[in-house]
């Protein structure tokens, strides 16, 4: 089977008038419904930060799909498929994870009327707790979600419009910068109700425009079994170059010695990049912290009516967050297969980037015109849902567990305005730490934010759930806990960082064993090392000093809930919940076992 080239002229051409129509259209209808979410005011910080504490499940659930699927999964998660197909997709079947956060700790959450994370802590712990969480969560949005977005943001507009906008300055950033102005303009105005309906909308065209990528993708590479064939079981292609007739050289496409196994979950537990076991135990250490614990996705559940709209609306979105599995890693292995069936411009250009350019071109070059517009609306629309989502959670931190602590008598209004202005440095941050995120990232968007979160997650992770779990766990422990998980992970970060390239200080580290193997051992691994050692240390330091008074834990630990208390949270729930939670479980059963080969024999 022949494929057309991607890169003919008719795919190089600009964008037809009912791609800019469809662009236009979809933003014009963004921009009103934020702008009519601004005209209704926000009087009170409760309104601008919590929504005024009244959403339901459905805006919800798809507020908590669209902040999640952002950057990394439309440019990243594209870009693992495309390099190594299914391994990546352990982290989007952690949807069992927001059944956790819906089942387990909304109750605590919203008995306990906080409106962060760390407040949560302060009531569970001590003050210190608060601050520490605060400001590590903020430095934390920095390395990982505000950065990677505006990569992400970057790296999707100079592959969809190559030739610069403005004479001088690259697309890639006049991309960040653009995302970063036109999504502040509704968030900084409309906080998070702005953000929770936008959100609503670019959800449903997300999907729909995700789905036509892979649908048309698929009808362009020869179906599903064409696409099996050409990435299981077959060799990789690899450019070659060839000598022609003239004497000059032709670049071609070549197999290598390597075998494909892309309709894998599982790798060897000696892959460089995802171990298996790894995959299995550390990635959802990860999914806990982030799914149950972050503020950037916990903050919508803080916005519910009651217990009740959060649990379903945890439930909705954890079906959701089934689709990237099929909506973006899919097509990115569609694009290898587009590339290694013949096309090498095509593999030339994913191997030039990274692979992160798998989806953008995707988009740019199958999809017919009209249809390409609203994807691409769709796509951009999705990275300004996370900077939007970051931006709003990033401005209740600061204000409420900053600001707040030390201005107390600030008035409502100033609360409001504290959280407007905080936006600003943290976008300023982002961008400069975009230049580390090149170098970390090691040609996949995706394995950097996954791995920092790595090293970010386990002690925050420990200190919640342990903290809920166990009414023994007390304030000292958690500080410990939370001081040790720092260092360690800080400092994975910075020797992974001088470890890279070849001058004297990386040479220094790597040859050195001890250093070598912190600086070295996979991201999943590390996650499992840092929750143990980061547990210990909690439970022996509170052994060691007192234990929490009850009046610290009633109400904020199981063994501290009252009667009364069990049976608000009973009502909350009926059998239809219960259903709908196990099929969900069933579904991700489903997904392991059609993508499991015999791969643990290594």
């Amino acid at each position: 089977m022949t494929l057309s080239p991607l890169f003919g002229a008719a795919a190089l051409s600009a964008f037809g008038l009912w791609d800019w129509i469809t662009i236009a259209g979809y933003f014009g209808v963004l921009l009103a419904i934020a702008w009519w979410v601004v005209l209704q005011k926000n009087h009170t910080s409760g309104d601008y930060f919590l929504a005024g504490k009244n959403a339901g499940w459905f805006v919800i659930g798809a507020s908590l799909f669209a902040s999640n699927i952002g950057s990394e999964h439309l440019v990243g998660l594209a870009g693992t498929g495309a390099r190594d197909g299914m391994a990546m997709a352990h982290y989007e079947l952690h949807a069992w994870c927001l059944l956790v956060l819906g089942w387990v700790m909304v109750p605590f959450y919203q008995r306990s009327c906080v409106y962060t994370m760390p407040e949560f802590l302060e009531r569970r712990y001590c003050p210190a707790a608060r601050w520490f969480l605060s400001l590590f969560s903020l430095v934390a949005y920095v390395f990982t979600k505000i950065s990677v977005t505006l990569f992400a943001g970057g790296v999707v507009f100079k592959a969809l419009f190559p030739i610069e906008i403005i004479a001088g300055i690259d697309n890639f950033w006049f991309g960040a910068c653009f995302m970063v102005i036109l999504t502040g303009l509704y968030t900084i105005a409309g906080g998070l109700r702005a953000v929770l309906y936008t959100e609503a909308i670019q959800t449903v065209v997300l999907l729909v425009g995700a789905l036509a990528v892979l649908l048309i993708g698929l009808q362009h590479v020869g179906g599903w079994d064409r696409l099996r064939e050409l990435c299981q079981d077959a060799p990789r292609m690899g450019l070659a170059g060839i000598t022609s007739s003239d004497g000059s050289i032709i670049t071609v496409l070549r197999p290598t010695q390597e075998k494909l196994d892309f309709f894998n979950l599982w790798k060897p537990n000696s892959h460089p990049s995802y171990p298996w076991l790894g995959l299995l135990v550390g990635a959802p250490i990860v999914g806990l912290w982030y799914w149950c614990t972050d503020q950037y996705i916990v903050q919508r559940t803080l916005a519910a009516k009651d217990q009740t709209q959060a649990r379903r609306g945890t439930l909705f979105g954890a079906y959701l967050k089934l689709f990237p599995v099929f909506l973006f890693i899919i097509p990115g292995m569609v694009a290898y297969a587009i590339a290694a069936s013949g096309d090498s411009r095509m593999f030339t250009v994913l191997e030039e980037g990274g692979a992160n350019e798998a989806f953008p071109l995707m988009v740019k070059h199958i999809l017919p015109i009209g249809v390409r517009g609203l994807v691409i609306g769709g796509l951009l629309a999705a990275l300004m849902s996370s900077l939007a989502s970051v931006f709003n959670s990033c401005s209740t931190l600061f204000t409420i567990d900053i600001y707040k602590k030390i201005v107390p008598d600030a008035s409502e209004r100033q609360l409001v305005w504290v959280g407007r202005v905080a936006t600003g440095a943290m976008v300023l941050l982002g961008l400069l730490w975009i230049p580390f995120v090149i170098l970390l990232m090691n040609g996949s968007l995706y394995n950097y934010l996954q791995s920092v979160q790595s090293y970010i997650g386990p002690p925050i992770a420990a200190v919640f759930f342990l903290g809920i779990l166990s009414r023994r766990v007390n304030a000292a422990g958690c500080m410990a806990g939370l001081g040790v998980g720092f260092v360690l992970g800080a400092g994975r970060l910075i020797l992974e960082i001088l470890s890279k390239g070849d001058g004297p200080v990386a040479q220094g580290i790597l040859g050195c064993a001890p250093l070598a193997w912190f600086a070295t051992t996979n991201f999943t691994f590390m996650a499992i090392y840092l929750t143990l050692i980061v547990s210990a240390v909690i439970f022996l330091v509170s052994y060691m000093t007192p234990k929490p008074s009850e009046e610290k834990i009633r109400g904020l630990t199981f063994g501290g809930r009252s009667k009364d208390q069990i049976a608000e949270t009973r009502a909350g729930w009926n059998w239809l919940d219960v259903v709908a939670s196990v099929g969900l479980i069933l579904c991700i059963l489903c997904v392991y076992v059609y993508f499991t080969g015999n791969i643990f024999h290594h």
